[in-house]
């Protein structure tokens, strides 16, 4: 497949804050660690390696291996998760939801990304092992972000009432998806895979967690990638000094908000505001939030409390019961992995780059921050199609409307710009201007009002003219409409709305692999694959 690259700020669907992250302006060098740069990874390496403990790394391995059982890991990954037992490993992370059937594409462009780097790293540093991380979101509660995918412009969706922690539901009803899904997709060689893997991961697994560990595997598992599920309660004890910090001095909050006041202002959007305490307690089918009141703590909307002691007791016998919200779970992943760098999209970017004062206090290194790989595939047809209409990449990541004037101002006949006329028109009422210079006032605002109309007189007569020129070659512009709806559906990113089925199908094994080549975690700019 051929490929090009655009910069990041031309597809206007990036944040400023993540423009100017990428372009490393200098007003955001307080709020991160070191930009990640292959240069800046031993550094990077010799902080991690001093504070991440033998003890932990044995706990993770046994973790691991028990999470591992019953599953099927190729010899790579086995070596991986064993590996991480030696003080010269290290880890790079993507952490994503348990999206039904993978979610959107972008699932598979925060693994490949991660994959590839630490690939790129063992070349630049053999010295050393890094292992990709995929960390699986299975104590996330908000069910209606992962029930569904998409496919063909449908919504095929997991119908089901259950609450608390997602990694723990049950797969009733997965056989109904399954139906929906194997008539959507028909027959065929890839079809039948992609049949197979879904059966196998949802309906041969009795938990969610378990499904997507399984497919994550199978998809991935022979370049090595490790999966992980936080959920666990060894992990989970090694976290409880910072959790029962948490609860006693309340640093995130503390530490979070000045950070996030300062981006604030800069003019930058704040991702996520702390709470007071950013811990959420679980349970059967439960999983809400710690508060305290009067030196008591509470479940919110529930009838748990504990006194202090009580709430410090309950920590030190069931960890596993205390769940790290959006705040703190980054910081939970950096007790328990020797890490490097963490993997992820704008948002979640957003929200690291208000944590490091955070980390500082509680003395964790903070990770390096990159933005995951992005990519716009273009099929045979669709390439043709861009090629035959004269349009660029960057063109069309356009809004449509300025995608659809700027095509046919190029393509009309008629000279649709009427600065000419506007600029004429201002050089006749500077005249008007200093004759009015020898009246009285009232007259100079007769004649600014009377130039104000006629400006806008030629801005409605340009609309128009534009508009009438649409019709006009209304052929055209109904042909880029619809490649643009292809390729952005929703108005919206190709990898934020469509299943990696939809291009299984159309390349099968061809898929992985070939963005596997192409994609440049390093690289820090937008992707477009052309078949």
């Amino acid at each position: 497949m051929p490929s090009d690259c655009i910069p990041f700020s031309d597809t206007n669907y990036f944040s400023s804050l993540i423009c100017d992250y990428l372009d490393q302006k200098s007003e955001l060098q307080p709020f991160y660690n070191r930009f990640p740069e292959l240069g800046n990874f031993k550094d990077q390496i010799k902080e991690k390696q001093h504070s991440f403990s033998k003890e932990h790394r044995k706990v993770l391995v046994q973790a691991l291996r028990k999470q591992y059982k019953g599953v099927d890991p190729s010899d790579l990954t086995s070596q991986n998760i064993e590996s991480l037992d030696t003080p010269t490993t290290f880890t790079v992370v993507t952490g994503h939801q348990l999206n039904l059937f993978t979610g959107p594409l972008y699932f598979l462009y925060k693994i490949i990304s991660t994959i590839n780097l630490t690939n790129e790293l063992k070349e630049k540093h053999p010295e050393y092992d890094f292992v990709p991380i995929y960390w699986m979101a299975t104590e996330d509660h908000d069910f209606d972000e992962i029930n569904y995918f998409n496919l063909f412009g449908k919504k095929i969706q997991w119908n089901r009432n259950d609450g608390g922690a997602v990694g723990v539901f049950d797969t009733e009803g997965l056989d109904k998806v399954f139906e929906i899904f194997s008539s959507e997709i028909g027959s065929g060689r890839n079809a039948e895979y992609l049949k197979t893997l879904f059966k196998k991961a949802y309906l041969q697994h009795n938990h969610l967690a378990d499904a997507t560990r399984y497919l994550a595997n199978e998809l991935f598992g022979e370049y090595g990638l490790v999966i992980i599920d936080g959920d666990d309660s060894e992990l989970k004890r090694l976290f409880i000094p910072f959790v029962e910090r948490e609860l006693t001095d309340q640093v995130a909050y503390t530490k979070v908000i000045p950070r996030a006041e300062k981006l604030e202002a800069q003019g930058y959007k704040v991702q996520v505001n702390p709470r007071e305490i950013n811990l959420f307690y679980l349970a059967d089918g439960l999983r809400e939030r710690i508060i305290e009141k009067e030196e008591r703590y509470f479940v919110n909307e529930t009838n748990i409390s504990w006194s202090k002691s009580e709430i410090l007791k309950e920590l030190s016998e069931f960890p596993e019961r205390f769940s790290p919200n959006v705040m703190m779970r980054p910081l939970y992943q950096e007790v328990i992995l020797p890490n490097l760098c963490y993997i992820g999209g704008g948002g979640e970017l957003a929200y690291w780059l208000e944590l490091k004062d955070y980390f500082e206090t509680v003395d964790i290194p903070f990770p390096m921050l990159l933005l995951r790989n992005s990519v716009l595939i273009q099929t045979k047809k669709q390439a043709e199609k861009i090629e035959k209409l004269n349009v660029s990449d960057t063109e069309l990541f356009l809004k449509q409307h300025e995608l659809i004037n700027r095509k046919v101002r190029r393509i009309s006949n008629i000279n649709i710009d009427f600065d000419p006329q506007r600029k004429h028109l201002k050089e006749q009422f500077e005249a008007m201007y200093k004759l009015a210079e020898q009246t009285d006032v009232t007259f100079n605002n007769a004649v600014k009002a009377q130039e104000i109309k006629q400006l806008k007189g030629l801005d409605v007569l340009e609309k128009r003219l534009l508009k009438a020129q649409r019709r006009k070659l209304g052929d055209h512009v109904k042909r880029l409409t619809t490649l643009q709806n292809e390729l952005f559906p929703n108005q919206s990113l190709q990898e934020r709305n469509k299943n990696f089925a939809e291009f299984y199908l159309e390349y099968g094994d061809d898929l992985i692999p070939t963005l596997m080549k192409h994609l440049n975690p390093l690289k820090g700019e937008f992707l477009i694959l052309k078949h």
